[in-house]
């Protein structure tokens, strides 16, 4: 299912399927002069949808989603840090290992830790990363996110591109190597955030609301039965959202 949004109010429409053709051709049935006028295009670091915008509207500029560039960065960390417990310990994580116990602490926004908290995880760590790859792995999503603190686009750009060329180094975990190559490939994107300062994300959240009140089954694929409520839904959980 995809979401196509006209306005911070206001939902366009929801068109079927996860690939580039059904919302390139919803855009390309759009007069030329809106199409034009649309100056950014958010995604979510999605191949098909970015296919669709290059297609149908050019001139729009690209915006990389920032909940799911951080999502990026704490998914590679978690990652590295289910690998060097197998590689440590010999198995998953349970409840007394050091590195599952620090997995929430990990994922965490620093500034939301507390002095007990940061003290408590450079104990597991010490504990349970002999190598340091998931100290280093933590730094790297730490240092992903802030990015979004950087308020000049010129510098955030140019932070973007080398934070790439550094999570990209010989000495980083692989997936830390892999999550740089995927930042160097939407660089572009993650740096218009910068200028554009525009998110996705009342969108998502209105959607999640939607399916969570059971208007719609997403699983179920019968979109076009329930276009109609989830359009109203959302724009009702839009409005409920930006209320508070």
């Amino acid at each position: 299912m995809t979401n196509i949004e006209a306005s911070l109010t206001r939902r366009a429409d929801i068109v079927r399927g996860r690939d580039a053709k059904a919302p390139t051709r919803w855009l390309l049935r759009r007069p030329r002069e809106w199409r034009d006028g649309i100056r950014w295009a958010v995604l979510d670091l999605s191949g098909p949808y970015r296919a669709a915008f290059n297609a149908a509207v050019p001139k729009a500029r690209q915006v990389a989603d920032p909940f799911h560039v951080v999502r990026l960065g704490n998914d590679a960390l978690d990652e590295v840090r289910r690998r060097v417990q197998n590689q440590t310990l010999g198995h998953r994580g349970r409840k007394d290992d050091p590195l599952y116990r620090a997995r929430k602490l990990l994922v965490s926004a620093s500034e939301n830790i507390t002095e007990h908290g940061h003290t408590k995880l450079r104990g597991l760590l010490d504990a349970g990363d002999p190598y340091g790859e998931v100290r280093d792995a933590w730094h790297a999503k730490e240092t992903l996110r802030a990015v979004y603190d950087i308020p000049c686009a010129k510098v955030g750009a140019a932070t973007v591109a080398q934070l790439a060329a550094d999570l990209q180094e010989p000495g980083m975990p692989e997936e830390i190597n892999r999550l740089g190559r995927t930042i160097a490939t939407w660089r572009t994107q993650i740096s218009n955030w910068h200028a554009a300062r525009v998110t996705n994300a009342p969108t998502e959240a209105a959607i999640l609301w939607s399916v969570s009140e059971g208007v719609v089954d997403v699983a179920d694929g019968h979109i076009a039965g329930c276009r109609g409520r989830v359009l109203w839904s959302v724009s009702l959980a839009s409005a409920m959202l930006l209320a508070v």
